[in-house]
């Protein structure tokens, strides 16, 4: 990845160390937001009606969204891709999974936008007699785009990098990381197969990061 080590030498002091520990923090936040008052959740999602409509802090909100509501569940879901993260920042070095996070965030979002790009022109002439249409569209893509498979890219590669790193599911079951890689990658590809257009793009461009990385 020649390009790769030109733009470290270039902007490599800009990387964000620990990065990790900023986007648990941002679930947590999230979770805390959607306990005290879940209305406020609305207004974090990626929805490209908004954002076009000037709410352009949902650009970066929807990283808030919780990807648990059981707070057991966030806790060791929180632990885990800690311990994931930090051990692929080690591996990789900052600026590089800096790269791999934030790359996956800019595909998701645009992946959002040129899914509502494609449902718009296809609605164009409902639209325009029912501008409102526009909105739930968005809501509903809105809903396709997290960071669950921003968290799955994480494991993905790490399961990359250490095959035969054995791992407490549950902190019961012993398993190695390339067992439960595979059911993961099973599982998401019959989502993708089952899925919408909105589901298979939204899986597809969350996942593209970990695509272009390991097969490049």
């Amino acid at each position: 990845m020649n390009w790769l080590n030109k733009l470290e030498r270039k902007i490599g002091r800009y990387a964000v160390p620990n990065l990790i520990i900023w986007l648990i923090g941002a679930y947590t936040v999230g979770y805390v937001f959607g306990t005290v008052s879940p209305g406020i959740l609305s207004y974090l999602t990626l929805s490209p009606y908004h954002i076009l409509h000037g709410q352009i802090w949902r650009l970066v909100t929807w990283v808030f969204m919780p990807t648990e509501s059981n707070l057991i569940f966030l806790l060791i879901m929180a632990l885990f891709y800690y311990q994931l993260g930090m051990a692929l920042e080690r591996t990789w070095g900052t600026f590089r999974f800096n790269v791999y996070i934030f790359g996956g965030m800019i595909f998701t979002v645009i992946g959002a936008f040129v899914l509502y790009g494609i449902y718009y022109a296809m609605n164009a002439s409902v639209i325009s007699q029912m501008p409102a249409l526009a909105a739930q569209i968005s809501y509903s893509i809105a809903s396709g785009f997290s960071t669950n498979y921003i968290n799955m890219s994480i494991f993905l590669a790490f399961a990359v990098m250490y095959p035969d790193m054995q791992v407490m599911l549950y902190f019961i079951i012993p398993i190695k990381m390339k067992w439960m890689a595979i059911v993961y990658a099973v599982l998401t590809l019959y989502e993708f197969v089952v899925s919408g257009w909105a589901g298979r793009v939204a899986i597809f461009m969350s996942l593209l990061n970990f695509i272009i990385f390991f097969f490049s």
